[in-house]
């Protein structure tokens, strides 16, 4: 018999140190775009990172930061829980989490993405509005 003091949650492994989260926190706050990724925007190491690097680029967004997770697994993990969502990529604008793959893409054919991206001050608004 388990103790109730002792559930599922008292063994969930914590990934993010204090350290790793100010390095985190310095990138996400540092940069007006962030992504979180596998790989780099030169050479991408999965299709869903690659999607992102692809959708920021038509987007017109010139100077943005990637953070190859595959380089440090402590990374890999800690963004997961710095942002409490379970996959990468992860795309973050002006220091907020927008999200992953999914997200941005459905922002990048909605016209939510340029909206958000010129409201930043990131890109220009297209002028065919």
């Amino acid at each position: 018999m388990q103790p109730a003091a002792f559930g599922v949650a008292a063994f969930v492994r914590r990934n993010l140190s204090d350290s790793l989260r100010s390095e985190i926190d310095k990138a996400v706050k540092g940069n007006d775009v962030v992504v979180f990724m596998k790989g780099n925007k030169e050479a991408p190491q999965c299709g869903f990172s690659r999607a992102v690097v692809q959708i920021l680029q038509l987007q017109g967004v010139q100077n943005f930061k990637t953070v190859n997770v595959l380089a440090d697994e402590a990374v890999r993990n800690g963004i997961k829980e710095y942002s409490s969502w379970p996959t990468i990529p992860q795309v973050f604008i002006k220091g907020e989490f927008v999200g992953g793959c999914d997200i941005l893409l459905n922002m990048h054919q909605s016209g939510e993405l340029e909206q958000l991206l010129a409201q930043q001050g990131i890109v220009r608004e297209s002028q065919d509005q």
